[in-house]
């Protein structure tokens, strides 16, 4: 299963189709951090607000690239399961790179607030709550991409129509006194979170909540995909 997670990120990169997220996130949190400096912990929990849409629509390209029949001979090489799980691994592992991407990227742009004293821990808490807020983004974009993809509903046209409902409603059922917040995964929860009090329980709280969304959302995928094998 190793090697199609090699091969699969291997065709993501070798046919250019890694160029247009990043760039799309790049120039997204150029946009971001151009406003001028923040706090670590407040800058990364919006930066985990906008990147979940981008690293949705890298999932979905990335499952896109392998044309159907060499995914149907995978499903026959590997097994089924191994051959699904093989694509949200290599979507995880893509996303991964790109959230290093962003937590890096403030930094060399100087979009981030320095320490005010020596005795100043704003730093290292703010590296600590941006990686958790990246961190639970992740596993909710590979799902929403993984049923944009084309093996999921088919047609392009469905695909864009998912990822769009998916984006917008992160943020519409995500906001304060939303009357149904379970519909979306915990990130604009976890973007107040980093700006205010992030307490432990309120960590593992969001951090279970994303997981069992994201849960919900590839159990999805997988029914989708269930007339393939």
């Amino acid at each position: 299963m190793s090697a199609l997670v090699r091969m699969r990120l291997a065709g993501f990169l070798r046919t250019g189709r890694a160029l247009a997220p990043l760039l799309a996130g790049l120039i997204t949190l150029g946009t971001l951090y151009g406003g001028g400096r923040a706090q670590p912990a407040e800058a990364y929990g919006v930066s985990a607000v906008v990147l979940f849409p981008v690293l949705a629509w890298q999932t979905k390209i990335l499952l896109d690239v392998e044309p159907d029949v060499q995914r149907r001979l995978a499903q026959v090489t590997v097994g089924v399961a191994r051959e699904r799980l093989a694509g949200l691994l290599a979507a995880a592992g893509a996303a991964l790179v790109t959230v290093a991407v962003a937590l890096l990227f403030p930094w060399l742009v100087g979009g981030v607030s320095g320490p005010v004293d020596p005795g100043d821990r704003s730093i290292p808490v703010g590296l600590a709550l941006g990686l958790w807020a990246h961190l639970l983004v992740v596993p909710a974009a590979v799902a929403l991409g993984a049923l944009a993809s084309r093996a999921s509903v088919g047609g392009a046209g469905y695909g864009v129509a998912v990822l769009a409902l998916g984006g917008v409603g992160a943020v519409v059922f995500g906001l304060t006194g939303s009357v149904a917040p379970w519909l979306a995964p915990p990130i604009m929860a976890a973007a107040r979170t980093t700006a205010g009090d992030a307490a432990a329980l309120t960590l593992l709280g969001l951090s279970g909540w994303a997981l069992a969304w994201s849960a919900a959302v590839v159990g999805g995928y997988l029914w989708r995909r269930r007339a393939e094998g």
